[in-house]
């Protein structure tokens, strides 16, 4: 294989990849030693941040998830949010919001402690999450038989992260916080 061969081959991989793929996958698929991809992928990183006198290109690989995949630079973000505007796009209500937080801070959680700390009914908001494939049961606690919940890794594709430990700190946030030195 050629170069170029792996070099368009990977990007094309990249382009249909609908979740981040880990370099295993990928050198499988293009048949060709794991170092090669991994050289390959900082090649091409390197190319598209120097891409148009180093402004970059509109897209940019990212490592994301434990896997690499396409993503729209930061700086373009504006264009996709016109395209999105013009459609009518599902998006989590408020409730689902906030509930997805105490999951993923506090995980894992089970349904009764969330609706302890929001103070409301959870359950179809946690169905709803659960449809959308935000967040999933991990097991059932032996103690309760309740199902703990934890936040999925397509949670942190959407959230562009590698991990929870990336998600900001609340306390800043907290009642009272002013007032520590």
């Amino acid at each position: 294989m050629t170069d170029f061969q792996l070099r368009a081959g990977l990007e094309a991989i990249l382009v249909v990849a609908e979740t981040p793929l880990n370099i295993i996958t990928i050198a499988g698929a293009l048949e060709v030693p794991i170092n090669s991809v991994r050289e390959e992928l900082e090649a091409l990183r390197a190319e598209y941040d120097q891409a148009n006198n180093g402004a970059g290109r509109g897209f940019e690989i990212r490592e994301v998830g434990g896997g690499f995949r396409l993503y729209v630079r930061s700086d373009h973000d504006w264009a996709v949010k016109q395209l999105v505007a013009n459609e009518n796009p599902a998006k989590l209500s408020q409730a689902a919001l906030e509930t997805l937080a105490v999951i993923a801070y506090r995980q894992p959680v089970a349904r009764g402690q969330v609706s302890s700390i929001r103070g409301v009914n959870v359950d179809s908001v946690v169905r709803t999450l659960l449809s959308r494939g935000l967040i999933t049961e991990l097991y059932l606690d032996g103690d309760s038989g309740a199902a703990m919940f934890g936040t999925t890794d397509l949670l942190l594709e959407v959230l562009g992260i590698n991990s929870l430990e990336e998600l900001p700190l609340v306390s800043p946030y907290l009642p009272g916080q002013d007032d520590i030195d």
